[in-house]
């Protein structure tokens, strides 16, 4: 299977935080699936580090490959797909990663209630 982790759950993967649900954590672990973090999560972690949202140290361009992820770039037609999501919800980082879930066939690992509203991506539940 091949799942997209959403910007928290790969901090909590990263941080080894217990209210990752041991489901997701085992398929995260689980070798035969392909994990993929966006270039949308490293943008998203940048911006919410520099205005003191967020504390990552290090580079998580590094930690997505320590983790043995694989990071997902982001195209012009995830550009233009997530603009096309009939979908209400406006924050650029969650369509980015739903129209990248919809253009490489992913299941999105989330939290996030909001992706309730999509039904057109498996979503993995985080919690």
């Amino acid at each position: 299977m091949d799942i997209l982790l959403d910007t928290h759950v790969f901090l909590w993967w990263d941080a080894n935080d217990p209210q990752l649900a041991l489901d997701l954590k085992q398929r995260i672990a689980d070798p035969t699936n392909r994990i993929y973090v966006s270039a949308a999560s490293v943008w998203e972690i940048a911006i919410k580090r520099q205005i003191g949202k967020l504390r990552f140290s290090g580079s998580p361009a590094r930690s997505i490959q320590a983790n043995g992820f694989d990071p997902l770039p982001i195209s012009a037609a995830d550009a233009e797909r997530a603009r096309s999501l009939d979908w209400a919800h406006r924050d650029p980082f969650d369509r980015m990663l739903v129209a990248q879930c919809l253009n490489a066939n992913c299941a999105l690992a989330t939290a996030d209630l909001a992706m309730r509203a999509i039904s057109e991506v498996p979503v993995l539940w985080a919690r």
